[in-house]
């Protein structure tokens, strides 16, 4: 079993409401479903900021694209996806 520690935090009453009500009716404790939320949610804002740090390392380089290049790269493969439509 991985290790744990403890958070305390503090909830508006109707979100603590919410969580326990659902605990209840998936048979699990409030806590489980709090930390199984704040893990989906760090990574997910990890994920997040790597990728800005990478875009913003890619515009430290120099590797860019300009506005109407990226617009006509764009715009041509919608018109390539809407004649495969056809």
């Amino acid at each position: 079993m991985p290790a744990s520690a403890t958070l305390t935090i503090r909830l508006p009453s109707d979100v603590k409401l919410k969580l326990s009500r659902l605990a209840d009716s998936t048979h699990r404790t409030s806590s489980f479903l709090a930390a199984e939320a704040i893990a989906r949610y760090v990574d997910s804002e990890a994920t997040n900021v790597e990728g800005i740090e990478r875009g913003l390392a890619d515009v430290k380089a120099g590797r860019l694209v300009p506005h109407e290049q990226a617009m006509d790269r764009l715009e041509a493969t919608i018109t390539a996806a809407e004649r495969g439509k056809r």
